[in-house]
């Protein structure tokens, strides 16, 4: 079997892409490509190569989004439900002191050792309130 045979049966037949045919064939990747052109069947096997390669993007990104989302609405619904909690347990003061909040709300809060005090870890800097303090200075 002469190269250029295996060539096209390599990309055609196996679906091989250019880069692997040469590495497999042992000949540079523009050689592959010129064989490739000239053949009849490149164009639409092309065609058919982009498409596939859209649909599995799109259904990458569509499958990725998914988990993003699903992540964030499990964070969501944990602030969610701890806020009500909270709610229920500090409607019988009007204030509340900032180690208090943070023994109620303790998943929020990261230690560091060095300075001695909680702070707010890092996912949910962005989705608290103003309101909550986002260091605690502990004793």
């Amino acid at each position: 079997m002469s190269k250029k045979e295996q060539i096209l049966s390599l990309y055609f037949e196996k679906k091989m892409e250019a880069i692997e045919i040469s590495k497999e064939v042992n000949v540079v990747k523009s050689y592959v490509t010129k064989i490739l052109k000239k053949d009849e069947r490149y164009a639409t096997e092309k065609l058919r190569r982009k498409e596939d390669t859209k649909i599995r993007k799109k259904n990458f990104n569509r499958e990725n989004m998914r988990k993003v989302r699903k992540r964030d609405s499990d964070l969501n619904n944990i602030l969610k439900i701890q806020h009500i909690q909270d709610s229920c347990e500090l409607s019988s003061r009007r204030t509340i002191n900032n180690q208090a909040f943070r023994n109620w709300n303790s998943s929020i809060y990261q230690f560091y050792n060095r300075t001695k005090e909680y702070r707010i870890i890092d996912e949910l800097k962005d989705k608290t309130s103003y309101a909550v303090p986002q260091k605690i200075k502990w004793k």
